[in-house]
C-alpha cells in the first residue's frame, strides 16, 4: 500500500514522466493501462524493491537463525499437492523464513528464474544455463486425459497416435509441456488437431470437461478429476516420465522435470 491519496499519487506520476521523458500510462477505453516503457519502469522497480526487503532481512538476524525472503516458483499442476506441505514445513523448521510463492507454467518460471526474480523454482525440461543448478527429484508420467465417454483406463495406456485421432486442448507453443507434447507427436510421425491452445491448465480441463477435446497433462493435475469420475485418462505409452529434481550440466536431456536454483 502507498498510503497516498489518489492526486498525490499522479503528480508523483506525472514527476517521474517529466523526468525521464517519456509518458509510462496511456488512457483506453478501459481506463488506465501502462505504456511499454511503463512496463520496464515497473518491472525494474518491483526488482529494486524486492533487493531492499531482502537485504533489510539479511542484515537483522538473530544469532545463527536463517532469516530472510524466499522466491519460489510452482508449477500450476503441482500447487495443490506442494503448496501446503512446503509452507509448513518451513514454518515449522526455517521460522525466520519469508516465502513468496509464485506459480505458472514451466516456461515462464525459468524465465523468471533467469531474470533473478525466483530464487528457487520446479521445473521440467530445464534448458541448461551455466547460473543455474538443479537435480532430479522425482519421475511423473505424462496421461491422457479425455471426456468420461472415451472410456480410458489406467491399465490401458494409450500410444500418442492413438491421441493424434482426436481434437486436441494444448499448452500454447513455448511452455516446456507442449514441447514434450510435440516430441511425442514427432517420435509417432502423428500430425496434431489442435482446436485450442491455451497458457491455463484450467481451461484445459474444462474443456475436456466439455468433450472440445483430449489433452495431456502430468498425472498430479488430473488426479481429483479422475477419482471424481469428470474424466477419463490413461498413461500416454512410451512418454518417458518427467523426473522433477539437483542435476549436473553432464546429465542427459531426456524429458523430466527439474528443480532449479539460482
Amino acid at each position: 500500500m502507498l498510503h497516498l491519496v489518489q492526486p498525490a499519487v499522479t503528480r508523483q506520476i506525472r514527476t517521474l514522466e517529466q523526468e525521464l521523458g517519456v509518458p509510462l500510462f496511456e488512457q483506453t477505453r478501459l481506463g488506465m493501462r501502462p505504456t511499454e516503457a511503463g512496463s520496464i519502469m515497473a518491472d525494474r522497480a518491483r526488482r529494486a524493491l524486492m533487493e531492499l526487503e531482502r537485504a533489510r532481512a539479511e542484515v537483522r538476524p538473530a544469532p545463527g537463525a536463517v532469516m530472510g525472503i524466499v522466491n519460489v516458483g510452482l508449477l500450476k499442476s503441482t500447487t495443490d499437492l506442494l503448496a501446503e506441505p512446503l509452507v509448513s514445513a518451513l514454518a515449522r523448521d526455517y521460522p525466520g523464513i519469508e516465502l513468496r510463492r509464485m506459480t505458472a507454467y514451466s516456461g515462464h518460471l525459468q524465465r523468471w528464474l533467469d531474470d533473478g526474480d525466483l530464487d528457487l523454482t520446479l521445473l521440467y525440461n530445464l534448458d541448461s544455463t551455466p547460473s543455474l543448478t538443479s537435480r532430479p527429484l522425482v519421475g511423473e508420467q505424462l496421461w491422457v486425459a479425455a471426456p468420461p465417454s472415451a472410456w480410458l483406463r489406467a491399465d490401458h495406456p494409450v500410444p500418442f497416435a492413438e491421441v493424434a485421432r482426436h481434437p486436441l486442448v494444448m499448452p500454447a507453443s513455448g511452455h516446456a509441456l507442449r514441447a514434450l507434447i510435440d516430441a511425442a507427436a514427432a517420435r509417432a510421425q502423428a500430425d496434431m488437431d489442435v482446436v485450442v491452445q491455451t497458457n491455463s491448465m484450467r481451461m484445459q480441463k474444462q474443456l475436456v470437461l466439455a468433450e472440445h477435446g483430449w489433452t495431456v497433462l502430468p498425472g498430479v493435475g488430473i488426479a481429483e478429476n479422475v477419482m471424481n469420475g469428470s474424466v477419463s485418462a490413461a498413461p500416454l505409452f512410451h512418454s518417458g516420465r518427467r523426473p522433477a529434481g539437483p542435476r549436473g550440466r553432464e546429465d542427459d536431456r531426456t524429458p523430466h522435470g527439474w528443480l532449479g536454483s539460482e
